[in-house]
């Protein structure tokens, strides 16, 4: 199959600069490969008013249109599509144009945060941390307004590497059935039990799954180049041993994204490095398959 990468660069949905820049720095390291890159209008002026808990929605929803708008003929043509970001709230659009073409399908996303928070209890206002909410049909509809198709289902998505989460977006989790497993989780049972378990999960009753792989569940003394470092986070092995599962098992994977590499906060490449490894394993492994 064709692999395709979709650049997204914009930080629209968080307070930091700089993730804007991640996917135009992956995309120069895997050459060869058919690309579309989308750049954000950097002259928009981002809001950073503490009391603005819907910060910078008009950009970000049109921002997603044409972003889910640039990858669903490509799908519809067969393409495995690789979304770059950009942080995480650009996984809306990547998610349900593949959902769109491809669905139902189920959603494993590998984050140190669940982001399944909404409108009513955001405590900041950044998108970034409501997109998995919004794909799974938890509210959020105005940040899906251009999907005309169903969301994925709240019971097929997995959270994988979670450490951070809001008391109130702890009460989403419950309220919806999220499944989440968390970093403690990983390193108790062993990435491969985890990614079983979450494959099992996001695959059953579907016709495929959508991984979406958030740079910060990995601790930052390791990866520091992201917009939201959490501590405690994984090793370098375990990024690498959760890759490496998605790749053995790549059959079931309809779409991929990476997400939150920031540039303008890594130390000597070694975010964009890990980040570049990831890219290359899974890009080859999609180009394998039937």
């Amino acid at each position: 199959m064709e692999a395709m990468l979709f650049g997204a660069g914009s930080h629209l949905g968080v307070q930091t600069d700089g993730a804007a820049f991640g996917a135009e720095h992956l995309t120069r390291d895997l050459p060869g490969l058919e690309r579309r890159l989308l750049m954000q209008d950097l002259t928009i002026e981002k809001s950073h008013d503490p009391l603005d808990l819907r910060k910078n929605e008009a950009a970000l929803n049109a921002y997603n249109e044409r972003m889910y708008r640039t990858i669903l003929p490509e799908v519809e043509a067969g393409r495995f599509p690789i979304l770059l970001g950009g942080d995480h709230s650009v996984a809306i659009a990547s998610a349900l144009a593949s959902q769109q073409v491809q669905g139902p399908l189920g959603i494993i996303w590998i984050d140190a945060h669940t982001d399944f928070n909404t409108f009513d209890t955001t405590e900041t206002g950044n998108i970034h941390g409501l997109p998995l909410a919004a794909i799974t049909g938890y509210d959020c509809a105005d940040l899906r307004r251009f999907h005309a198709g169903s969301p994925i289902h709240v019971q097929r998505a997995v959270v994988v590497g979670a450490r951070s989460v809001d008391d109130d977006e702890w009460t989403n989790i419950e309220d919806a059935g999220l499944t989440v497993f968390t970093t403690e989780d990983i390193q108790r049972e062993g990435v491969e039990a985890i990614m079983e378990k979450a494959f099992r999960i996001a695959g059953e009753g579907t016709n495929g799954i959508h991984i979406s792989y958030d740079l910060d569940v990995i601790d930052p003394q390791v990866a520091p180049g992201v917009s939201v470092p959490e501590q405690e986070g994984i090793s370098e092995a375990e990024a690498f041993a959760v890759s490496r599962y998605i790749t053995e098992h790549i059959d079931q994977v309809r779409s991929f994204d990476l997400v939150e590499l920031n540039p303008l906060r890594d130390v000597d490449g070694r975010t964009e490095a890990i980040a570049a490894r990831i890219l290359r394993e899974v890009a080859e492994a999609a180009k394998g398959k039937e």
